[in-house]
């Protein structure tokens, strides 16, 4: 026969998280909050558009000139969040887009108008800075290598134009590949993460910022619990170039790369497939070959494709990487010149 319990005794959550045995993120929340920011965009764009069954009539001409000087605001909204008391903010690079006006507001309702540094299409990141009349708030960076699947972690922003909202929830998964582009390696969370929320931060248990909230898996445009976030490690170098230059430069090889495994055939070992080596490549001067496969950078092993894109990558152009590489059953080291990625 089943046991009907009370309510009550039906949710224990409150009586746990008293007695210490459930999380509770209010001093979390209330240390952190001041420095997550609402990010308001204003960008203007022709509009030129004729509609179609007036062209080639006479009235053509007369709505031409009409929408010829004609601008059209598109509004958007975001999220962010300070890295340095004197005005610097880090959000998503498609929160800012083109953007021609960009205003921040603060958890106090103050708003400041703010100029983009820099922005990384690759890695969707963007640096924003504000002039503050007084210091604000700001948070650290946390290590996201060291957090692991199954920790606790608080996403902070501004979903739906609600701003100071804060959700709950843990690492799903770790190096999550969605197809954004080459550097993909997402930290995947369940704490709900909706549109607005892009650019804000996801926070360890420390109040250390470990990833920045990017984009969502949903069939119905909210939160179905499937969340991805920029790890720190891979944003931090990143917006430290947009602070020091105002733009990002990449390590290149030139090469086109497949991943090897052992059924292969090849090598009993994992490595990366030189598929292709362009022309005039600091591959081909270094003598990398068709066929090469690339066991190690630097003596660290390499075992797929993505991760050799993202070490070269994290490289200043000009440096050099040894390359070990197997070649007609031996191997051999090869110094390559790194040079610096087209269209950087």
């Amino acid at each position: 026969m089943a046991l009907l319990l009370p309510f009550a005794a039906c949710t224990p959550g409150p009586a746990l998280a008293q007695r210490g045995l459930l999380p509770d993120f209010a001093d979390l929340a209330e240390r952190v909050q001041p420095a997550v920011v609402n990010i308001a965009v204003t960008s203007e764009q022709r509009a030129v558009e004729i509609p179609p069954e007036l062209r080639g009539t006479p009235f053509e001409r007369y709505f031409r000139d009409r929408l010829r000087n004609r601008r059209q605001e598109v509004v958007g909204a975001g999220s962010g969040f300070v890295i340095d008391p004197s005005g610097y903010i880090v959000t998503n690079n498609h929160v800012v887009g083109s953007a021609s006006r960009v205003v921040v507001s603060l958890q106090d309702g103050s708003e400041l108008p703010a100029r983009v540094v820099g922005t990384d299409e690759l890695t969707d990141l963007a640096l924003l800075k504000v002039e503050p009349r007084a210091p604000l708030t700001a948070v650290a960076w946390g290590s996201s290598a060291a957090a692991r699947v199954g920790s606790w972690v608080l996403a902070a922003g501004n979903p739906f134009g609600l701003g100071g909202t804060v959700t709950a929830g843990i690492i799903s998964a770790r190096g999550r590949e969605i197809g954004a582009g080459p550097f993909d390696d997402f930290i995947q969370t369940d704490a709900a993460i909706n549109p607005g929320n892009s650019g804000g931060p996801l926070f360890n248990a420390a109040g250390e910022v470990i990833g920045i909230n990017t984009a969502i898996y949903s069939p119905s445009g909210a939160s179905a619990g499937i969340g991805f976030a920029t790890p720190s490690d891979l944003a931090r170098p990143v917006i430290e170039q947009l602070r020091r230059d105002g733009r990002v430069e990449r390590g290149w090889l030139g090469v086109s790369v497949q991943d090897v495994v052992p059924e292969d055939g090849r090598t009993g070992r994992r490595g990366v497939l030189i598929a292709g080596v362009e022309r005039n490549s600091p591959a081909g001067r270094a003598g990398l070959r068709q066929g090469d496969i690339v066991l190690a950078i630097n003596g660290d092993r390499v075992e797929t494709s993505r991760a050799l894109v993202r070490t070269v990558a994290a490289v200043a152009p000009g440096q050099t990487l040894r390359l070990t590489v197997l070649r007609e059953g031996r191997e051999r080291d090869l110094p390559v010149q790194v040079g610096r990625r087209p269209g950087a």
